[in-house]
């Protein structure tokens, strides 16, 4: 690697507000640490002398010192006066990069998706929901029901009125003039028709709201080349899933859909929750709550994004997707650094739709990318915070949520209960499917051949979803269900859409207890 001395390069670091000791002129440096310094500005002065530049070696934070004091040290301990001032502030900075390194440590990135570009075919298609179909078959024949489980093509030569148990994917539904509903169900081997009827009311309930696609249990008795179902089984929750608790009060809070860029982005709300979160506001308890947060999960569509919609660029304030990243960066840059940023892209950010959607990109977010405090993932995505050495931690699963209002609109009982308001019912569903799309034409995505990443293989602590910008705090078999809220007021595009946002509402979650609090800064 190129090395530089630093005084080849010192007054260009003067120029940036770093001055350089004496004992650090004749000292090399990798190019890129010399490129890092010179992208400093004067709002953190700094004198670079050697314990310091070992300090920044090391990647220690050093953005919470007091550098007016530092000075002050540094000339003291030069002049042989006192060095107990700069020793204290030497073990200051270890210190808090030990708080930090603790925090840091405890994010761990269980799953994100990573770019795999390649030319993709109609047999990917297939190969996907071949995959898909066996994650949930196994899931399936986990149920004391279905232990007896049979192909469909045996079940096909199968007497008339034998009890049958089948898995299959729902091809097609149907409902008969007589108000039952048939069924074309698929699996590998073959292909059968079911017939639930509306005198089953259990099993009735619950293929009314199945949608096609969606892999489900038939227990029933054989006919000619038909199925009588008599129960219907979803791939579901396990009911012994635990409720985990954290042995330490340590809380995390969840951003939804801030949209910065947008004529409807609120400002004053937004800085309200910045004074809030760097506990300059609110009761004595939730300055208290503020000082213990410590990650903050950012559910998606960080930016309002450009060419979204026809006519998108009269309601911008800011039409360069770049410079509204920019200024993403510069709201996170005042949250505080203990707190570990995991941020999440949704449809409106820099990238391509199709789920899963990559992290942000950096070529457009580079000034996201640099907080030392944050954290990447995919859209879906899963995270794990909170982990000791005795406590496994929680399991986030996050997703933005494309596929949240289509459901809204096509499943009967959500429907009927008042759909996209009701963002409760339709994560609910989507748990009891274990797969965040289980329509194929209720999202965009990418057949991927070896994984099918919207399948839910592992059951959350958490789940939680945006894209609605509503506030929805359930529980569903010891899952937190959570949908975030926004940071616009309601514009034209969302009343064409639907949408009845909720904004300027913070989930606020306690891990000790797993209560939800929500805070709301909307100004009234």
């Amino acid at each position: 690697m190129k090395k530089t001395k630093f005084k080849e390069v010192s007054d260009k670091l003067v120029e940036k507000g770093v001055l350089l000791s004496p004992d650090i002129l004749e000292e090399e440096a990798e190019q890129k640490i010399i490129d890092e310094l010179l992208k400093k500005t004067d709002e953190s002065f700094l004198i670079l002398n050697k314990d310091i530049y070992k300090l920044f070696l090391e990647q220690k934070n050093m953005t919470e010192a007091n550098w007016k004091d530092f000075e002050s040290a540094t000339y003291s301990k030069e002049k042989n006066q006192d060095e107990k001032i700069y020793k204290n502030f030497l073990a200051f900075i270890e210190e808090q990069n030990k708080k930090d390194t603790e925090t840091t440590n405890k994010v761990k990135i269980i799953y994100s998706y990573e770019e795999d570009p390649k030319k993709r075919t109609f047999q990917d298609f297939v190969k996907l929901f071949n995959v898909r179909f066996k994650e949930l078959h196994n899931m399936l024949r986990q149920r004391q029901e279905l232990q007896s489980v049979t192909s469909i093509s045996r079940i096909l030569y199968k007497k008339e009125r034998e009890n049958v148990a089948a898995i299959g994917m729902i091809q097609e539904k149907h409902i008969t003039k007589n108000k039952n509903i048939i069924l074309k169900l698929e699996d590998i081997t073959g292909t059968i028709q079911v017939v639930v009827s509306k005198n089953q009311k259990e099993a009735f309930d619950i293929i009314q709201d199945c949608v096609e696609d969606e892999v489900i249990g038939v227990v029933g008795t054989s006919g000619a080349k038909v199925v009588f179902a008599s129960k219907i089984l979803l791939p579901d929750v396990p009911l012994s899933k635990e409720l985990k608790k954290s042995p330490e009060e340590e809380y995390v809070i969840f951003l939804g859909d801030p949209h910065f860029g947008s004529k409807a982005f609120l400002t004053k709300e937004f800085e309200k929750f910045l004074q809030w979160i760097n506990g300059k506001s609110g009761t004595e308890e939730q300055k208290e709550i503020a000082k213990k947060t410590k990650y903050m999960i950012l559910t998606g569509d960080l930016v309002e994004g450009v060419g979204i919609y026809p006519g998108q660029e009269e309601d911008l304030t800011i039409k360069d997707i770049k410079e509204q990243y920019n200024e993403f960066a510069n709201y996170l840059k005042q949250i505080p650094k203990h707190i570990q940023i995991i941020i999440f892209p949704g449809n409106h950010d820099a990238g391509r739709i199709a789920e899963p959607q990559p992290r942000i990109y950096k070529d457009f977010a580079e000034a996201v990318w640099e907080l030392p405090n944050a954290i990447f993932l995919s859209n879906p995505g899963i995270v794990n915070i909170g982990a000791t050495k005795d406590f496994s931690g929680f399991d986030m699963l996050v997703y933005h949520g494309y596929s949240l209002i289509y459901y809204a609109d096509n499943v009967q009982s959500i429907r009927e209960k008042g759909g996209q308001k009701r963002v409760d019912l339709i994560m609910k569903f989507l748990l009891q499917r274990r797969h965040l799309a289980p329509a194929h034409t209720s999202t965009r995505y990418i057949p991927l051949t070896d994984k099918d990443p919207l399948v839910i293989s592992n059951v959350p602590d958490f789940f939680v979803t945006g894209h609605i910008h509503r506030t929805s705090v359930s529980n569903y078999r010891n899952v937190t269900m959570l949908n975030c809220s926004c940071w616009t007021a309601i514009t034209d595009d969302q009343i064409k859409r639907g949408l009845e946002p909720q904004p300027g509402k913070v989930p606020v979650v306690n891990l000790k207890t797993r209560e939800v609090k929500i805070m709301n800064f909307l100004t009234k």
